[in-house]
């Protein structure tokens, strides 16, 4: 068993990955927008696009998402979010997920997600 950290910092690692054997588990932090002046559409596509970058370095993709927790601000912004979430998706491969309402670390922030994966 082993644990890699990755893009350390003095509160929180951007990623982990937890090795078991010939598996293992990715843990990503939270994701946000780096634009954070786009709409909903806009912030979860960076999200999204953010997630598979994390992942690629970890050697997995979204086909192996184990578990997403998503945090909206406005649920009003809920349909939105599906819109892009769902054309990102693979098809038949739609992990365990929760969204729900909460008061992100930066008001102009719309979207964090929070991602398990398989390797």
């Amino acid at each position: 068993m082993s644990i890699q950290r990755f893009d350390v910092g003095t509160r929180l690692s951007e990623m982990a990955i937890h090795r078991t054997g010939e598996g293992g588990t990715v843990y990503l932090a939270g994701q946000v927008a780096a634009d954070a002046g786009q709409d909903m559409r806009g912030q979860t596509a960076q999200v999204l696009a953010a997630i598979d970058a994390l992942l690629a370095r970890a050697g997995t993709d979204k086909r192996r998402l184990l578990r997403v927790e998503i945090f909206i601000t406005d649920l009003a912004d809920f349909p939105a979010l599906n819109e892009v979430w769902e054309a990102w998706l693979p098809a038949g491969e739609a992990p365990p997920r929760a969204t729900v309402k909460a008061a992100l670390a930066k008001p102009e922030w719309k979207v964090e997600m929070l991602v398990t994966a398989a390797l």
